[in-house]
C-alpha cells in the first residue's frame, strides 16, 4: 500500500512544485513506483516542470468526476519508467473537486504505486485541505522569510486538525524543507537562520535546499532538478531528503555548488 505525501505551504512561490517534482524523480530513481499528483487546479504547473505539458489529455478533475478512468489520465515519465504524473486541469477551478471523488482516486492510486506525492495549492482553502486530507506524511515547504514561515505555521495547524489521520486521533508525520537558503545572507541577517525557522515551526527538518541557478535552469527545461543536474547542490539535498523519508539516517548538511566545499554540516534538528 502506497504512502501518501502532501507537499504543502502557506505562501505561494516557495518552491513547492519544484520540490514535488524533485522528490518524485529522486524516489523513482531508487526503483520505487511513484505518482506525482497536481492538486493546484487552475494553475497546473507540475506538468510543465515534469516536461509533460503536451501529453495531457485527461486530468485529475476528469477522473474525479468519472469522465475518464485513472489509467487514461496517468502520464508515464519518458525518462524513468517508475515515475507517473496525474496532471491538474487548467480550465476548471478547485470547486470541481469533491471529497468522495478525491478519496476514490487516492484509493486507486494507493493500489498502483509505492509513493503518491500530492502537490498542494498554497494557502488554507478547499484545494489545499483536499490535497492534505488523505496524507500519511506532510512536507511543509518554506523560504527563510518571516511571512513564509508564519504562513507555514498556519498550515501546520490545519495538518493537525483537518486531515483524515487527525480526525482518527492518529499522528500525521510532518517534515520541513527549507528552500532558497543562502548561509552567507543568513549570517548577514538578510534572511532567517535555520535555527530561527525551526524554533518557530518545531517540526523535524527534512532538507535545506540552497539557493541555486540549477533549480531555475531545470524548471525551464521541463525536468526535475534531481534528473537534470543530479550532482548539483539542490539535487543532492533532495536526494538526501528521499533517503530520510525512506528511513535512512543521513547527516543534515547544506550542500554547496562550490566543489571545494563538501557542504556545511548542520546538526540541529527540531524536536
Amino acid at each position: 500500500m502506497a504512502k501518501v505525501i502532501v507537499v504543502t505551504s502557506g505562501k505561494g512561490g516557495v518552491g513547492k512544485t519544484t520540490t514535488t517534482a524533485a522528490l518524485g524523480a529522486a524516489l523513482a530513481k531508487t526503483g520505487q513506483s511513484v505518482c506525482v499528483v497536481d492538486f493546484d487546479v487552475g494553475l497546473r504547473n507540475l506538468d510543465l516542470i515534469m516536461g509533460a505539458e503536451r501529453r495531457v489529455v485527461y486530468d485529475l478533475i476528469n477522473v474525479v468526476q468519472g469522465d475518464a478512468k485513472l489509467p487514461q489520465a496517468l502520464i508515464r515519465d519518458k525518462r524513468i519508467d517508475t515515475l507517473s504524473l496525474l496532471p491538474a486541469s487548467q480550465t476548471r477551478d478547485k470547486d470541481a473537486l469533491t471529497d468522495e471523488g478525491v478519496a476514490r482516486v487516492v484509493g486507486e492510486l494507493r493500489e498502483k504505486f509505492d509513493w503518491i506525492i500530492c502537490d498542494s495549492p498554497a494557502g488554507i482553502e478547499r484545494g489545499a485541505t483536499l490535497a492534505m486530507r488523505h496524507a500519511d506524511i506532510a512536507v511543509v515547504v518554506t523560504n527563510p522569510e518571516v511571512s513564509s514561515v508564519r504562513d507555514s505555521d498556519r498550515i501546520i495547524g490545519l495538518l493537525d486538525s483537518k486531515t483524515e489521520r487527525a480526525e482518527k486521533g492518529e499522528r500525521l508525520e510532518k517534515h520541513l524543507i527549507l528552500t532558497r537558503y543562502d548561509p552567507n545572507r543568513a549570517e548577514r541577517g538578510e534572511m532567517l537562520k535555520i535555527d530561527d525557522v525551526l524554533e518557530i515551526l518545531s517540526i523535524p527538518l527534512l532538507a535545506v535546499i540552497p539557493e541555486s541557478e540549477e533549480v531555475l535552469k531545470a524548471s525551464n527545461l521541463g525536468s526535475p532538478v534531481t534528473l537534470n543536474a543530479p550532482q548539483s547542490a539542490p539535487a543532492r539535498a533532495y536526494a538526501d531528503a528521499v533517503r530520510r523519508l525512506k528511513g535512512e539516517t543521513v547527516p543534515m548538511t547544506v550542500p554547496s555548488d562550490k566543489r571545494s566545499l563538501l557542504g556545511k554540516l548542520f546538526t540541529r534538528r527540531a524536536a
